[in-house]
């Protein structure tokens, strides 16, 4: 067993009944927890548990309390996301939680859907994955790769909005009318790839905004559609408040609107659910 897999700690079993674990439910998964895993893999495979062994609590550094540790060997079904080779047989480490009887749940046929990094290597004709974080094992279903297709999709793609990790600095300047002002936020991605977005007021009309997603400043940008990427990246990363440093109005009144239209992205927006514990960005 390659000592480079004991660094993968996930854990992807939900809660056991007293007869022994049942079935995680993928369907209870949001689009931001399915984004994540997506976002932080090179590979999705789909595979079949051939065998398991319980690693012995000395080699397992780092083990909750009331999980085992894992050693999988699967056969892999198919390669659902990733340009990276792998083969036939793979070989991994996963936390589970322990059945009420204190025993590691028996996982050998199931077919699962595994969220990992680019392989480490092959050891006797297996190759060596890690999983991306807790919960990057999920029962395999139909269902679930449907709703995974358009995900992965999309973040394949060559235009794909960039990772957003704050913002950089945000800006209000008052209209020659009353009521009337324009905010632009620029914010800060993982590879300073210009992300921007705009906040128009008009007097009698309701706020207009939208996110550029270049280095041009779209002023007919709209807002990222619902569960997509790019409202992933904004939902799921933007802080609640406008920070204070970001803010470069002077005046009090434009300081206050900026304020004000940060806000109202973030409403409009509206809430980053998960039932995942979050990735870190890589």
């Amino acid at each position: 067993m390659a000592a480079a897999l004991f660094a993968a700690l996930p854990a992807s079993v939900s809660a056991q009944s007293d007869d022994g674990p049942s079935k995680p439910s993928t369907a209870e998964l949001t689009f931001a927890d399915l984004a994540g895993l997506s976002d932080a893999a090179d590979l999705v495979i789909r595979a079949q548990i051939r065998r398991q062994i319980r690693v012995k609590a000395e080699r397992a550094p780092g083990l909750q309390a009331g999980f085992a540790r894992l050693y999988i060997e699967a056969r892999t079904l198919a390669l659902v996301s990733g340009n990276v080779p792998i083969g036939e047989s793979l070989r991994y480490l996963v936390d589970v939680p322990l059945t009420a009887k204190g025993k590691a749940p028996k996982l050998k046929r199931d077919e699962v859907l595994l969220f990992a990094r680019a392989p480490q290597g092959a050891a006797g004709g297996a190759t060596q994955i890690q999983l991306v974080g807790p919960h990057a094992q999920q029962p395999y279903s139909p269902y679930i790769e449907e709703r995974l297709r358009p995900i992965l999709s999309e973040l394949a793609s060559p235009d794909a909005p960039a990772r957003v990790t704050g913002v950089r600095d945000a800006l209000s300047v008052s209209g020659n009318l009353a009521g009337e002002s324009e905010t632009q936020i620029f914010l800060k991605t993982d590879d300073g790839a210009p992300v921007s977005i705009a906040v128009l007021r008009r007097p009698s009309l309701e706020p207009v905004w939208g996110v550029s997603w270049g280095e041009i400043i779209d002023q007919s940008a709209r807002p990222p559609r619902p569960q997509t990427i790019g409202w992933f990246r904004l939902a799921c990363n933007l802080p609640p408040s406008l920070p204070s440093g970001a803010n470069l109005s002077r005046d009090r009144t434009q300081r206050m609107q900026a304020e004000r239209d940060y806000r109202f992205v973030v409403s409009q927006l509206g809430e980053c659910r998960r039932t995942l514990p979050t990735l870190p960005q890589g």
